[in-house]
């Protein structure tokens, strides 16, 4: 369905409140030759719009234009107008009829047409989802409905195709700082970049990111705000390894980007674990430059297992050769033998316990995978010349 240029525009000044600069709203209606006072703002936003539209050309991009907009008139049986106000997206102006005019009916009468706009949408195939702004008596203030609408959808980002939302205030942003997850939750995370573990950093990161969703209430700018500290942390963290400056920095930038235009939680999520993965990646490839694809595998085997009991028997099952074959070959290509390097991780991410917790000795050597804190403040020492007590002391309170 075309759109008839003199309502398009009419509508295009109310939506975008420059209609206070032109006339006074009776005398608009005059001039447009239309009756219609529109109360509300219905926005319908065509799903997934940028993976279908990917590779298109200008004759579909029309095409589903005019479906969609055939699909929502067949919908509405109360006096509207309506504006393609981006790709994919209809900002529909609704005069509610609904009597008795109260709040709860006008939201009855637009939660039942925005059902029925999906189900008619439905059936050409192009599933929609759809930001209800509030009700205003006065036109001058329909530019706040629009906002309210499209700020309502904000939420879709969480939840998935063919939602209905409905504008609500949001609570004080202050109330929603608290924290997601513990800094030993952190600790952890950073420790699996910090040795190299790409699948470890990938749990973690999921993990994560599903409590920051809820600690926010899925508000999706506190939570992408979040995100991105976390992943500069990791970044950060990645760079102290030895891994390229010049590789990170000028991956991050453009990264970051994309994740703050990223609309769905779970291309975000996505998005995220990938370049977690791929940091990590980096990592491992300095510390295992050079070496064969079977001691490659067993140095993963050994990050992803770091906190249990690790035997000879098992990596050398693992790797399905003896277990003496396995050892010289470590020991040749690494320069130091299998439990010495074991040790070194558990060590590594004893260093960033000591300095992000406030976990005591004891339970830091259980976390990274010494079962007696004796032996772990004797490794502990061998590879860093300090007791655990005096690394804290030394790196907290220099």
């Amino acid at each position: 369905m075309k759109q008839d240029p003199l309502k398009a525009a009419f509508s295009h000044l109310l939506l975008s409140g420059t209609v206070v600069h032109e006339a006074a709203f009776s005398k608009l209606q005059e001039v447009y030759g239309l009756s219609i006072h529109p109360h509300l703002v219905m926005v319908v936003s065509i799903d997934r719009y940028p993976e279908l539209s990917a590779g298109k050309g200008l004759a579909w991009t029309i095409e589903v234009g005019h479906t969609v907009a055939d699909a929502v008139c067949k919908a509405i049986n109360i006096p509207f107008v309506w504006a393609w106000v981006s790709e994919g997206v209809l900002a529909l102006l609704l005069e509610i009829t609904a009597e008795p005019l109260t709040k709860e009916k006008v939201r009855e009468a637009c939660w039942k047409m925005a059902r029925d706009i999906q189900w008619s949408a439905n059936g050409v195939d192009i599933p929609v989802s759809i930001g209800i702004g509030t009700y205003y008596d006065d036109p001058y203030m329909l530019y706040h409905s629009f906002d309210e609408a499209k700020r309502s959808m904000v939420d879709r980002f969480f939840q998935g195709k063919q939602m209905i939302f409905q504008f609500e205030k949001k609570a004080n942003v202050e109330e929603l700082r608290q924290t997601s997850f513990s800094q030993q939750e952190k600790t952890e995370l950073l420790a699996r970049v910090r040795i190299g573990d790409e699948e470890g950093t990938v749990s973690m990161l999921k993990i994560l990111m599903e409590r920051m969703a809820h600690a926010y209430k899925f508000n999706v700018d506190m939570f992408k705000s979040e995100v991105v500290d976390l992943v500069m942390w990791m970044s950060r963290f990645a760079l102290e390894t030895g891994v390229s400056p010049a590789t990170i920095l000028s991956e991050n930038a453009h990264f970051i980007q994309d994740l703050y235009q990223t609309i769905r939680y779970d291309k975000f999520a996505q998005k995220v674990c990938e370049y977690g993965y791929r940091l990590t990646e980096q990592v491992a490839q300095t510390q295992s430059a050079g070496v064969s694809p079977v001691i490659r595998q067993v140095i993963q085997y050994m990050k992803e297992n770091l906190e249990k009991k690790m035997a000879l028997d098992e990596l050398a099952r693992f790797c399905c050769l003896s277990k003496y074959h396995i050892s010289h070959l470590f020991k040749k290509e690494m320069g130091i033998s299998m439990l010495d390097f074991v040790n070194r991780m558990r060590v590594q991410k004893a260093c960033l316990y000591l300095e992000q917790t406030e976990l005591t000795v004891q339970q830091i050597a259980h976390q990274v995978g010494f079962e007696d804190a004796n032996y772990f403040s004797r490794m502990f020492k061998k590879y860093t010349q300090y007791s655990p007590t005096e690394y804290r002391e030394v790196k907290v309170n220099p």
